[in-house]
């Protein structure tokens, strides 16, 4: 096991990563004073890593939320079956609320531990490969509206995040390269090298081999984890991991929560993104053309669905980067180098849809 941490002073907590450590009991113990604890999960997930779950919170006075599968469940619904069961068990501000899932169950859990009873404590237990590196860390939950993702949100870190590498074998490949998605995101938005070792080894993590997924991880955190101590809140380079994600929401909401999954909207975008950075002046050709490949090579779409770019603008409007009533857009420099552009021209933003397309 390695362990990683975030450093925000007084609410540090630690990002462990290794396989087979969901069930050890001694990584949940430190959070478990109030003796309760309430584990949120789904109906695929359970079957799987629930009894896994109990035996490591053995001794503690339980309660468990199944929900359903998918990303129509981060609704006020879905936050509402959380906080009845939490007043049922008469979970106390002492009480711990678990995140066993994926990054549905990360933000709702994590969405309903911050307004129950104005925030208790939650501990994520991200068991996709997309949840691993990069929504169970920094402390983003949220549900989604009918007119924007994670429109719905509160800033509430997690006391601990344990990443077990062994849950990605029961993944299924759809997932885990939605996952991926994430993983090269990073790489292209802050670490030319992370890209370079991608670029060599994505079949290897296709392949779900153990070393390299636990690099992957483990960068991926790395780089996640250092953004999240300088800007928490996302005033300024913690807008840089959205790279893609500006196209990649709107694809989402117009093609209906769950019809695309996550990381393929995202990765669709990241081309979107590579284009668009590209007529901006920019970023080389030879250089979008390796965004493409390496998206293509990890299964991921390159182009988005049959949505007018005119429909994706105006999802994009309401996008969270916003400012002064323009959308903003994380553009690259270079491989390995994001930033936030608010100069970007309508007529770019279509060709560059358009241009991802061909």
């Amino acid at each position: 096991m390695e362990t990683l941490s975030v450093a925000l002073g007084s609410r540090a907590y630690p990002i462990h990563i290794g396989a087979g450590i969901l069930e050890a009991a001694e990584l949940y113990r430190p959070h478990l004073s109030g003796g309760a604890a309430a584990i949120v999960t789904n109906a695929v997930v359970a079957p799987l890593y629930l009894e896994k779950m109990r035996r490591a919170l053995k001794g503690a006075r339980l309660t468990e939320v199944v929900i359903g599968d998918g990303e129509q469940a981060k609704s006020w619904q879905g936050v509402e079956r959380v906080v009845d069961a939490l007043l049922a068990a008469r979970l106390g501000r002492d009480g711990l609320v678990v995140a066993l899932g994926g990054g549905v169950i990360g933000d709702l859990a994590g969405f309903a531990a911050a307004i129950y009873q104005r925030g208790v404590a939650f501990v994520q237990v991200p068991t996709t490969l997309l949840a691993q590196v990069d929504s169970s860390v920094g402390g983003k939950t949220a549900i989604n509206h009918a007119l924007g993702k994670n429109m719905i949100g509160a800033f509430h870190q997690p006391v601990a995040v344990i990443s077990d590498v062994a849950t990605l074998d029961t993944l299924p490949d759809r997932e885990l390269r939605s996952g991926l998605a994430e993983v090269i995101k990073h790489g292209f938005a802050l670490d030319a090298a992370f890209v370079d070792w991608l670029e060599s080894n994505v079949e290897k993590i296709l392949r779900r081999d153990h070393g390299a997924l636990g690099y992957a991880i483990r960068r991926s955190c790395e780089l996640k984890a250092r953004i999240v101590a300088a800007d928490e809140r996302e005033a300024g380079e913690r807008a840089l991991l959205n790279f893609g994600h500006t196209f990649g929401h709107a694809i989402e909401a117009g093609t209906g929560y769950g019809s695309w999954l996550h990381g393929e909207a995202v990765a669709a975008g990241m081309v979107m993104a590579a284009e668009l950075s590209s007529l901006m002046g920019q970023l080389k050709k030879n250089e979008v053309s390796r965004v493409r490949e390496l998206v293509k090579r990890a299964g991921l779409p390159v182009s988005g669905p049959a949505l007018a770019p005119e429909r994706l603008l105006e999802l994009m409007a309401l996008d969270k980067k916003a400012a002064k009533g323009k959308t903003r857009f994380v553009l690259l420099e270079s491989l390995g180098r994001a930033a936030l552009r608010a100069d970007v021209d309508e007529k770019a933003v279509r060709a560059a849809i358009v241009a991802a397309a061909r």
